[in-house]
């Protein structure tokens, strides 16, 4: 796949099959009109082209408002790869983009940038300053300009609920089992591993404390979970490691500060200042203050149990 973040450099492409979104999360709703992409542009042996943002919209539009992402740019970047599209263009969103007039969006930035063979869009896409650009819009200058413009319906782009304000509700929830679902795959984030007060250790349960790389990302909620973990790194190549992770303030040790702990089963390497993927596959359970360490310790041992059957 061919990445382009300047569109005043790029490829021509060949019978461009063109759609345009945030695409955060590349889930299941996303696919369908991916692969909706996919098929056009074998009809007329053309290139699939995904137009999105970045940063979010949101922050420019409304930047008072918090932005919660469930894919970081590099990982949904990594996702539509996998899927197989042609070319990502990254355009920067910023305050002059938009104020992007509605004919100024379509005729200075998609028709000279893009010439489109196909444009697919939803049906409730709006672009242009204030939002007033519409499929209506779209559709005279489809006629005046002779490109294919076809509409994705309501019931296609919200098939079975999926949308990204959901996913991000269930994951911020602790729903992790109905996110996956709704995203096609198993929930992932990045960070990089921090010392922590090695507490866990003592007690026979060492975890690697993680600091989430990008702010902006979704952890999801409280709660202890079974994780897939791995450590990009050169050593550890296409190893994937089962764990159990712990998400909140440790109230057992009258803890204050939201942590992200793993504690990655059969696993006592130094990996501080290591970047790992952590694999969010199941919420085992809600945080919970223990009357004892000992009593922490028996439920950690209940916790692994569960998380390995939970990755089986």
């Amino acid at each position: 796949m061919k990445v382009y973040t300047d569109i005043t450099h790029l490829s021509p492409f060949r019978h461009a099959v063109v759609t345009i979104g945030t695409y955060d999360g590349v889930h299941l709703g996303h696919r369908q009109i991916i692969h909706q992409l996919t098929r056009e542009a074998k009809s007329v042996d053309g290139e699939t082209v995904i137009i999105t943002f970045d940063p979010h919209p949101r922050t420019i539009i409304n930047p008072s408002a918090s932005i919660h992402l469930i894919t970081t740019l590099q990982e949904k970047t990594e996702l539509l790869e996998q899927l197989g599209v042609d070319n990502l263009v990254v355009v920067p969103f910023e305050e002059k983009f938009a104020n992007f007039s509605a004919s100024g969006y379509v005729e200075d930035f998609l028709l000279h940038h893009f010439h489109p063979h196909t444009l697919i869009i939803g049906y409730d896409h709006r672009f242009g300053k204030g939002r007033k650009g519409d499929f209506r819009l779209l559709e005279e200058y489809a006629q005046k300009q002779q490109f294919r413009l076809i509409e994705i319906p309501q019931h296609v782009l919200h098939k079975a609920g999926i949308s990204s304000t959901r996913i991000r509700e269930e994951l911020l929830n602790g729903n992790l089992e109905k996110a996956n679902e709704l995203l096609g795959y198993t929930y992932f984030f990045e960070g990089t591993v921090v010392k922590g007060n090695q507490l866990g250790r003592t007690i026979g349960y060492p975890t690697a404390n993680i600091a989430v790389n990008d702010p902006q990302k979704i952890v999801p909620g409280k709660g202890v979970y079974a994780v897939l973990f791995q450590i990009n790194d050169p050593s550890y190549a296409g190893k994937d490691f089962a764990g159990m992770m712990n998400i909140g303030v440790r109230p057992t040790v009258d803890g204050t500060r939201e942590v992200i702990e793993v504690n990655v089963f059969g696993f006592d390497d130094d990996i501080y200042g290591k970047n790992v993927r952590v694999w969010v596959r199941q919420r085992l359970r809600a945080e919970k203050k223990f009357g004892s360490l000992d009593e922490l310790k028996e439920q950690l041992a209940k916790d692994k149990e569960q998380a390995m059957l939970a990755l089986l």
